[in-house]
């Protein structure tokens, strides 16, 4: 029953017209809204929705990633445009300079938070995950 199922993902924000601001405006995405939710129209006929939390908590995960070919072209582009990447000195997960992890277990990528503050990713390669 399911597996012909045409799934999507989502998640909250507390609010969206910030959140179309910013996946509209700053990442350039296509983004529809209807009924409050929005959706991102992404590659390959995925969708992602956002849907509004008036109690919305950010993940404390990775919500949703981006595969470029270029990761430092993305990261400058996406820094010119006022994104500002996640420094991590953790164990396993370092980042540089820019906010990238590179090398090490897993590919090379950079880490950002949206307005709502759930984490967003770039990562190299389409073939990366």
């Amino acid at each position: 029953m399911l597996k012909e199922s045409k799934a999507f993902s989502g998640f909250s924000a507390g609010d969206i017209p910030k959140a179309k601001e910013f996946y509209a405006g700053t990442l350039g995405l296509e983004v529809s809204e209807s009924h409050d939710i929005l959706t991102l129209h992404l590659a390959g006929e995925n969708n992602v929705i956002i849907y509004p939390k008036p109690n919305h908590v950010p993940a404390t995960f990775t919500v949703l990633n981006f595969p470029v070919d270029d990761l430092d072209f993305a990261v400058d582009e996406l820094t010119k445009r006022g994104v500002q990447f996640e420094h991590y000195d953790l164990p396993g997960i370092k980042t540089d300079e820019k906010g990238i992890r590179r090398g090490g277990n897993g590919p090379t990528v950079a880490w950002f938070k949206d307005p709502a503050g759930n984490i967003l990713s770039v990562v190299e390669g389409a073939g990366a995950i």
